[in-house]
């Protein structure tokens, strides 16, 4: 995907420590696809919304084929 977005059941938000700089490793479901495979994209951490718990529906921002943030979906509580 070039640009766009896609939605995702949020699994798991891991912070990693890469030569000092933190990120965090975001664990993701196909919301389609329960059962599918869970994957992973790893964002800063000012790119994710706080507070987000496993199980959220999620939005996930793409350019150029990488996660640029992921955002708690509209209509989720």
């Amino acid at each position: 995907m070039l640009k766009g977005t896609r939605p995702g059941i949020l699994r798991k938000v891991q912070p990693i420590s890469v030569h000092g700089q933190i990120s965090w490793d975001v664990f993701f479901s196909d919301p389609d696809d329960l059962e599918g495979p869970v994957q992973m994209a790893r964002v800063g951490p000012e790119d994710v919304d706080p507070h987000l718990e496993p199980g959220d529906r999620i939005t996930l921002a793409y350019l150029l084929g990488s996660v640029t943030s992921v955002t708690r979906d509209k209509g989720d509580g």
